[in-house]
């Protein structure tokens, strides 16, 4: 089955740019440029993103393989394809590494027994601590964190997501 998704390097440092488009090329099966540019949010670290298109599972290949190099902050989004769930992968270095699985509309959808158990803990914690529960489930930290380097800067690139069905 084909897949396809978009990696975005929010930072990362120069060093690293030839060795992460090495590893998602092989990842993917293809050599990969991606346009570098400098990072505001980050003085000295660069961005880019990347549109790819591999076999289904080819996001969290690309998280894993990433998410040891711990001096950067990507996101990495699988759409649904045939049989798969749409995907988001997201990894800081003071956070570590979230993975949710999304709708078509990008929305996060939170599986029934993982809303049990977070409802569970928050019962024992007290009702102040659903919203928190809840907040981990949506990776609010995550988007918290990357909210400053998604804007980039004044011209960066926009993606339009599409609807589908």
């Amino acid at each position: 089955m084909s897949a396809q998704g978009v990696l975005y390097v929010h930072s990362a440092p120069p060093a690293l740019c030839s060795h992460i488009e090495w590893a998602v090329a092989r990842i993917v099966g293809a050599p990969v440029s991606m346009p570098w540019v400098s990072q505001p949010a980050s003085p000295g670290s660069l961005r880019a993103e990347l549109t790819w298109q591999a076999q289904a599972g080819t996001a969290g290949a690309i998280a894993s393989e990433l998410a040891g190099w711990n001096r950067l902050r990507f996101e990495v989004t699988e759409d649904s394809s045939p049989g798969c769930d749409g995907v988001r992968h997201c990894y800081t270095p003071d956070l570590g590494t979230f993975t949710a699985v999304t709708a078509a509309n990008g929305d996060i959808m939170v599986p029934e027994n993982r809303l049990r158990t977070a409802l569970a803990r928050a019962v024992q914690a007290g009702p102040a601590s659903v919203e928190d529960e809840l907040a981990r489930l949506l990776g609010t930290a995550w988007d918290n964190e990357l909210e400053p380097f998604r804007r980039a800067a004044d011209g960066a690139p926009v993606r339009w997501l599409n609807a589908t069905g």
